[in-house]
């Protein structure tokens, strides 16, 4: 239960919860014992004719006390009012308040679980939104080893599970122990020797219960495990469909997917019948039960001297039948608690995974750049392999520097340590000659825009991708950065102009235009410092043009950081710096690098013009 205490933290304050649940709760149940316990007086009282010379002390009302004999007598004393007036007005009587005692239970019940499904949907929601922050929050590393699919599971198939576990065990802490507790203390009011026969018989059925309730966690993790992978398959499916069917791949990806498919039915079935199992022999234990209440209990009538009348007898198999219901509540909710819990262990493994890239105490805001971005010694490694070396840059305001180098030399990489989406392993990054672990993160980045390679729009209007994240923005703002880009006069086209909904990623658009409207949110965002990363790479030839102009445009006056293979962008450049195995090895202006005979630059440069 470790896991769930840490889960329902997500609802504190408990009180808001727990005493209206509990109060509600308490309530049906004394009416739900009390419409039980009516059987008796109306066996014993109303169709009991060899009683009557009993009955005549009810005749008048008892002295008031606080006891549960007073209100027993004074019930009787009613009863005995209507039955010598007239016999039917008594069971008129009798009838009336059962009735009324069965739509108190219900009315109770039904407040009870209000609070219940209340806090339900308030843990899901607490927990999706705790998830989804602490998602958002994690370092970029992370995402990498991670699949896409089980991230998303996690977000909807397992919160969807604690919300089904999480109600089963507020009902076991809350609700049904204290359901059964008053039937319990209105069958020891009944008869004690009986009710003590019963505690020794449900303790058998118990045991095996809960050993049957015990594996279900395992069979749940696996389910839970490859659903995580069904969804990686299905986005990377929808993703590279195109791929897919231009090298015939179908039936590769069909049978991938159907062999997870597979598995995935194989572990739900094996954790479904499980969990039916219990709640099935749970019945049937109670059955059994029963008919050895029926042996004992029917013996101790027939024998007169065990102390129990047959009114009261029928009572008590009348309120132990009610306890069935809890008991076998009590059950299903153990079964859905051990999937449940399989279910919290994945969403409280990344609740609980520290975040190592956050603001210190302290940090002061980043209002302005002033003077220079400078890498002092920097070296950083991904999982114990080396990607930067000693790293010493400087990037002074308003300059352009250029970084070439084959891929996997680490360019990106420097690129990502600037806005601190990773941290160096050694050395510093400054900025304005204090390090960025000490500015906070949101003032450091809103200094910078990014348009890289991978261009990531949103399905949302041309409009929202241009101003993400600023829900004030005008529309003559807007505009003015999609001129800027290049991009107003292709957007006038659409069917409606900054309003038209672009698809998933921008699917509706060409690659020309989406790196456009990316440009154009880089614009939007004005920054002073602006990383260009391989911007202009996945582009045809008048594609390229028509960005690298809006690109020429962005960085008017801007200090920019670019990341380029095609050696025909970076020439203005004001440095160029020359990368390999993670080290800089050349460095200087274009004009500079080409006339050293054996250059790295003068190589790539001759390779991309044979090419």
């Amino acid at each position: 239960m470790k896991v769930y205490r840490r889960l329902l933290s997500y609802i504190k304050p408990y009180h808001k919860f727990v005493v209206p649940f509990f109060s509600f709760t308490l309530i049906g149940v004394f009416f739900s014992v009390f419409q039980f316990a009516l059987i008796i007086p109306l066996l014993n009282f109303l169709f009991d004719p060899g009683s009557a010379a009993d009955n005549a002390k009810y005749a008048v009302a008892p002295e008031f006390s606080l006891s549960a004999s007073y209100f027993k007598d004074y019930f009787y004393h009613l009863v005995y009012n209507f039955k010598t007036h007239n016999p039917a007005y008594a069971l008129y009587f009798m009838a009336g308040m059962i009735v009324a005692a069965v739509v108190l239970t219900n009315l109770f019940r039904y407040l009870a679980q209000r609070r219940l499904i209340n806090t339900r949907t308030l843990l899901v929601k607490r927990l999706r939104e705790a998830l989804f922050d602490k998602i958002n929050r994690l370092q970029l590393g992370y995402f990498t080893k991670e699949h896409k699919g089980d991230l998303i599971s996690r977000l909807n198939s397992d919160v969807y599970g604690i919300e089904g576990a999480a109600a089963s065990s507020l009902e076991v802490l809350f609700k049904e122990p204290y359901v059964m507790i008053g039937y319990f203390i209105a069958l020891f009011a009944i008869s004690a020797k009986l009710t003590l026969f019963t505690l020794l018989v449900i303790p058998i059925s118990a045991v095996a219960i809960a050993a049957v309730t015990r594996k279900l966690r395992k069979e749940a993790k696996d389910v839970q495990a490859s659903m995580g992978r069904l969804l990686t398959i299905i986005d990377e499916t929808l993703l590279g469909m195109r791929i897919i069917r231009a090298f015939n791949a179908t039936g590769f990806v069909l049978k991938r997917f159907s062999r997870e498919n597979d598995f995935y039915r194989k572990a739900s079935l094996a954790s479904f019948n499980k969990r039916e199992l219990a709640p099935a022999f749970s019945e049937a234990a109670g059955v059994i039960v029963v008919a050895c209440i029926l042996v004992y209990g029917g013996g101790l009538v027939l024998s007169k001297d065990g102390g129990l009348e047959a009114g009261a007898f029928i009572a008590f198999i009348a309120i132990f039948s009610q306890v069935i219901r809890p008991a076998k509540a009590i059950v299903v909710a153990l079964s859905n608690i051990q999937i449940g819990q399989a279910a919290g262990e994945r969403i409280l493994e990344i609740l609980e995974k520290p975040v190592e890239i956050a603001d210190k105490p302290g940090a002061v805001e980043l209002n302005s750049f002033k003077e220079k971005i400078e890498l002092m010694d920097v070296s950083f490694q991904y999982n114990e392999k080396p990607v930067l070396k000693n790293i010493n840059l400087i990037i002074e305001k308003g300059k352009t520097i250029a970084l070439v180098g084959p891929s996997g030399v680490g360019k990106s990489t420097i690129a990502d340590l600037i806005p601190r989406f990773y941290e160096a392993t050694s050395g510093e990054v400054l900025i304005d000659g204090k390090s960025v672990k000490d500015y906070t993160m949101e003032s450091l980045r809103s200094q910078m825009s990014f348009v890289t390679q991978e261009i990531i729009l949103f399905n949302d209007t041309i409009f929202n991708n241009i101003a993400l994240g600023r829900p004030d923005a005008t529309e003559e703002e807007v505009i003015q950065a999609a001129k800027i880009a290049n991009a107003h006069d292709f957007i006038m086209q659409t069917e409606q102009g900054y309003q038209t909904n672009i698809g998933d990623r921008g699917i509706r658009l060409s690659g020309g235009q989406r790196q456009r409207l990316s440009i154009a949110r880089a614009v939007f965002k004005n920054p002073a410092i602006l990383i260009l990363d391989e911007a202009t790479s996945a582009l045809d030839t008048e594609a390229e043009k028509s960005v690298q102009d809006a690109l020429n445009k962005l960085m008017e006056g801007r200090t920019t950081l670019v990341i380029a293979h095609r050696l025909s962008t970076i020439k203005e450049a004001d440095e160029i710096i020359v990368m390999q195995d993670g080290c800089i090895v050349e460095r200087g202006h274009h004009d500079e690098l080409i006339q050293i005979e054996e250059s790295i630059y003068r190589r790539l440069t001759l390779l991309q013009r044979i090419a």
